[in-house]
């Protein structure tokens, strides 16, 4: 938090002092150009830009040193002590080609490994699984994977040339290097939302590599999820006598949208509902603690900055790649056990698709698991009920 704070200090110096530098340099010019005297001028120009200069130096000497000593904190037991064979690390792979981050945390490096898919596409939670999820730490070796175009790994691919494939390939490449780092046959995914919907291509393609997966907040169509969702902001919006998002939504018409406003006109209602849900006294502990992860100590201060592009620009240029997609006519059969843990009052991914789809679902295992006091994001809204379904699903069955 401090290095954001200085991080902010020495930007807002610097473009006042660049303010500042501007119009003394006109002055200056004016001044030569007339053949006046201008050397107090020229002496107080010359000590601003070496100021400005000064100042900048500084701040990317802070934003690289926030780079090089991110890291993810060590595991602690209730005493205070690290377990011993415990592991804890930020740990930048080559993918495909591709750089990218992910983090390992776990009470005992033998145990199974399990990889958490992030929602979005663009979005890191890194931190966020950490501070929510950090009992499955006691039961796994939990992986945190940002994904190209999210967080740590923004710059890995340019958002114009990411596809569905680049995480589905990436994703397969990950799978190979955590098998042979921990020695494991097979792993297990969780996948939330956008990370749901990925967790399904992999172990359609690659179902050998993995035990189960779980897809929470699940997406099914996205075309009918989008025009669901903008019809249920309208109702919502209408009931409400709010006049304002009405209007907002009729000027963007109905999705499914294209080019370069793809993520503010789906912010509009994607928002709304977001906060309709999160103001639901049946839905508990809502909404993302975005100020707490953002300040995590696994993002430096350009990752940061990068936690905001990746929702952004890697969501505009992704989602609309996963319009014709529809899980009930394009995967029907799987050959892994599937579960999926949705939220009672999940207005974000229309559960009724999900129920849809688990029924013409082939799987050797299938089921979903209710959560009453959750809307899109059960693992958030009821941690330690996720924790405790997810060790059923994955150890006791």
């Amino acid at each position: 938090m401090i290095q954001i704070v200085i991080f902010l200090i020495l930007t807002l110096i610097s473009v006042v002092t660049l303010a500042c530098i501007f119009p003394l340099s006109v002055y200056c010019v004016t001044v030569h150009i007339r053949k006046r005297s201008n050397r107090k001028w020229l002496i107080r120009l010359k000590k601003m830009a070496i100021f400005f200069i000064a100042v900048m130096i500084l701040n990317m000497g802070l934003i690289t040193v926030s780079q090089v000593t991110a890291s993810t904190p060590r595991i602690v037991d209730e005493s205070g002590k690290t377990p011993v064979n415990s592991i804890a690390e930020l740990r930048r792979l080559e993918l495909n080609g591709r750089k990218q981050w992910i983090s390992l945390r776990g009470w005992d490096k033998n145990a199974p490994v399990l990889l958490f898919l992030a929602g979005g596409p663009g979005g890191t939670q890194m931190a966020a699984v950490r501070h929510e999820l950090a009992e499955l730490e006691k039961h796994f070796v939990v992986v945190n994977w940002d994904q190209p175009g999210s967080g740590k790994s923004y710059y890995a691919e340019k958002t114009q040339d990411i596809t569905i494939d680049t995480y589905v390939q990436d994703g397969y490449a990950l799978t190979e290097y955590l098998r042979e780092r921990f020695s494991q046959q097979k792993i297990y995914l969780i996948g939330e939302s956008w990370g749901s919907a990925l967790g399904i291509f992999l172990v359609s393609q690659y179902p050998q590599y993995y035990n189960a997966l779980i897809g929470t907040g699940q997406m099914i169509d996205f075309v009918e999820t989008e025009r669901i969702d903008y019809a249920k902001a309208m109702e919502i919006g209408k009931n409400n006598g709010d006049i304002a998002l009405i209007e907002k939504l009729m000027v963007n018409g109905e999705p499914p949208y294209y080019g370069k406003n793809v993520t503010w006109k789906s912010a509009v209602y994607l928002n709304y509902l977001g906060t309709y849900m999160a103001n639901n006294p049946e839905v508990h502990n809502p909404g993302y603690n975005t100020f707490r992860d953002i300040a995590s100590s696994e993002y430096g201060l350009l990752d940061k900055i990068n936690f905001f592009r990746g929702v952004i620009n890697t969501f505009n240029d992704v989602y609309p790649q996963l319009y014709d997609i529809d899980m009930r006519m394009d995967y029907t059969k799987l050959d892994v056990p599937v579960y999926f843990f949705l939220g009672r009052h999940d207005i974000n991914a229309p559960t009724v698709l999900v129920e849809e789809y688990e029924q013409i679902l082939d799987a050797p295992h299938k089921g979903i698991v209710w959560f009453e006091h959750s809307g899109h994001s059960p693992w958030i809204n009821e941690p330690d009920r996720f924790v405790k379904e997810v060790l059923v699903c994955f150890l006791e069955k």
